[in-house]
């Protein structure tokens, strides 16, 4: 039977699902709101409880600054002082101690000398006039605050009290790295305050105070305060704590062994915000082994300084399990509407995925290219309607296919056409840098034969001379003929050399002087390029033997000396040093030319780079003499100044294979 019901109705129906999922979700919803309304309601109370705890932290200071003051105030410590009845006003201090209960109750004279200690009587006359409680209250103040007392000042008014302080370091997880291994300073609370005699004048200032350290009377009364007996698996409910800095000397946190966690230290995360930035922090943290929802407040000393930490924290475990319980019974309730619900619309919309799922499987196969399936269409709802626009794809599917063939083949054949258009023009581009290569090396030898046959033409003008003259000087005119001889055979070899090079042939290398062969270089290169008022300079060293080929050196020095000489157009000094340093050959040809702009120093040994004006240059030279250097393993260094000269140095490896 066709079915003529359409696609909205069916659709009415299914979503009755969403409407279940809907409520579902809001479940989830609500689940979260109440359980994050929990922990909300917790960290609020640990804002209470944090407020609560500065307020008994207050009042213990306030009611040490009471005693100290009330005790300043009475006739008795003026009296004894002007009467200077020491004994009598000792016992009297001494019992106003222990009858409040204060570690330390102590009195200097006008001057901030010590007269009396309650502990030790005869350690006195130390100046105390330096602690900032005692300044103030010499100046008129009563004060109170929680000050940081070094080991050497417990250690005058009780050793217990010095031995209380010490506190050993305990590793504790996600504190922050510290290289000291334990604690010697106390931390206190403090007061001050001046006494006065009948006529209104300072005769002396009284101060007291209880150490905080190893001392739980304000951290158990916090607690008691509360969160009173209440314990949850064995555990406290609730804690608090006095850091030192970030060290707990004060605390009821217990430790593994049930013990209280003295000398451990607070997360490093608290430390940035609460020590660095002097902020108050509230969230959950690591507090030695368990999570607490904690709250943390700065203690700050008589100047503002931040010097410890106020804490208090509760289990965060009995909120974490009451939010799970309240988190699970929504959840199961959840679960079980949903899969009724599921078991409902699976029944409902069987029909109506029927017939899509028999379309996902002729896509199937139209994914894997058989265009010949179809789809039957049997309803007359929407979804018939699809089938039949389906079927109607495919028949464009086919003609699409059959024309991205007959593309594809045209594009083919124009790829072929095109790639044998590169092939055409690599080809050129090849020939081109052929013949530019040629005619590098062609300007190369040029160059390079340049210099000799100078020289040989140099050694002709001077025999043509000497001739003119009448001047038959046989052995002068067989010397120069020797060196003309001498110079065209360089050029030989030169040119030689450099088409060697240029098919990468071995050089001939044979035991070389260096000496010898800059004295050579410079025969060539003063005739060749010699002012009248050029002076030469040689210092050469005595100097091991080199394996080289002679030529090629000879030809890079001729390059330095030339360039020298040409750097000094109005004549100058040239000077040739030859030493051994860190062994390493060196060779200096420095000039007192014209130097080189340092915008000119990175390009100097580019090839066809050149600044010559006067004389004309292809810029070869240099770098020709670079590459014969750096194939001996060696380097061409340059220094120069622009209007002072140049020095260029050759630096040759001693040791050579």
């Amino acid at each position: 039977m066709v079915s003529r019901l359409s696609l909205r109705t069916k659709l009415i129906a299914s979503f009755l699902f969403v409407v279940v999922a809907g409520g579902l979700l809001s479940s989830l919803i609500g689940t979260r709101l109440v359980a994050d309304t929990i922990v909300s309601q917790a960290r609020t109370k640990v804002r209470y409880d944090l407020n609560t705890a500065g307020l008994i932290y207050g009042q213990a200071l306030s009611r040490i600054q009471d005693v100290v003051q009330l005790t300043a105030a009475g006739r008795t410590p003026p009296d004894m002082i002007e009467a200077r009845q020491w004994k009598v006003l000792e016992d009297f201090l001494i019992k106003r101690r222990k009858d409040f209960g204060l570690d330390i109750l102590t009195l200097t004279d006008a001057r901030g000398k010590v007269l009396v200690r309650t502990h030790h009587p005869f350690q006195t006359g130390d100046d105390q006039g330096a602690d900032p409680l005692v300044q103030r209250a010499l100046k008129g103040e009563s004060v109170a605050s929680t000050v940081i007392v070094p080991r050497e000042e417990l250690e005058k008014e009780k050793h217990d009290l010095a031995e209380r302080a010490f506190i050993p370091f305990v590793p504790t997880p996600r504190a922050r790295e510290v290289p000291a291994q334990n604690e010697t300073a106390g931390m206190m609370l403090k007061a001050a305050s001046p006494i006065w005699d009948r006529n209104g004048r300072l005769v002396g200032v009284l101060y007291g105070g209880i150490l905080l350290n190893r001392n739980y009377q304000i951290v158990d009364k916090v607690r008691d305060i509360l969160y009173g007996e209440g314990r949850y698996k064995g555990k406290e409910m609730g804690t608090a704590t006095i850091f030192q800095g970030d060290l707990r000397v004060s605390t009821n946190v217990l430790d593994e062994k049930g013990q209280r966690a003295i000398g451990t230290r607070v997360s490093e995360e608290v430390y940035r915000a609460v020590l660095e930035k002097g902020e108050s922090w509230l969230d959950r943290a690591f507090v030695v082994h368990d999570w607490y929802l904690t709250g943390y407040q700065p203690i700050r000393d008589l100047t503002g300084k931040v010097v410890g930490i106020l804490y208090v924290g509760m289990l965060e475990a009995p909120y974490v399990d009451l939010r799970n319980k309240v988190v699970y019974s929504f959840f199961a309730i959840g679960v079980l509407g949903v899969a009724i619900v599921l078991l409902l619309y699976f029944f409902i919309t069987s029909r109506i995925t029927r017939p899509l799922r028999e379309m996902a499987a002729a896509t199937a196969k139209i994914a894997e290219g058989d265009l010949s399936v179809e789809v039957a269409g049997q309803s007359e709802d929407e979804i018939g309607t699809l089938a039949k626009s389906f079927n109607h794809m495919l028949v464009r599917l086919k003609q699409a296919r059959k024309e991205l063939e007959d593309y594809g083949r045209l594009l083919e054949q124009k790829v072929e056409e095109r790639t044998r258009e590169l092939v055409q023009m690599q080809d050129q581009l090849i020939q081109s840098e052929k013949l530019a290569s040629m005619g590098q090396l062609s300007a190369s030898i040029a160059h390079e034969v340049n210099n000799p046959l100078s020289g040989a033409l140099i050694y002709n003008q001077l025999i043509a001379k000497k001739i003119t003259r009448g001047d038959f000087d046989r052995e002068a005119i067989l010397n120069y003929l020797s060196k003309m001889e001498h110079e065209l055979s360089r050029s030989t070899k030169l040119i030689r050399s450099l088409l060697d090079f240029a098919v990468q042939t071995e050089p001939k290398i044979k035991e070389v002087n260096v000496n010898d062969v800059l004295n050579r270089a410079l025969e060539l290169g003063i005739h060749a390029g010699s002012k009248e008022n050029t002076r030469v300079e040689k210092d050469l060293q005595a100097l091991p033997t080199f394996m080289v080929d002679p030529d090629q050196l000879e030809q890079v020095f001729v390059n330095l000396i030339m360039n020298a000489l040409q750097a000094m157009p109005q004549g100058g000094t040239l000077t040739l040093r030859t030493y051994l340093e860190n062994r390493e050959l060196k060779i200096a040809v420095q000039d007192t030319g014209c130097g080189i702009p340092p915008e000119n120093m990175n390009k100097i040994f580019t090839p066809f780079f050149s600044t010559k004006k006067e004389v004309k240059g292809v810029g070869l030279g240099l770098s020709v003499s670079y590459g014969i250097i750096q194939g001996l393993k060696g380097r061409i260094e340059v220094e120069s100044k622009v209007g002072e000269g140049t020095t260029f140095i050759v630096c040759l490896p001693v040791s050579q294979e």
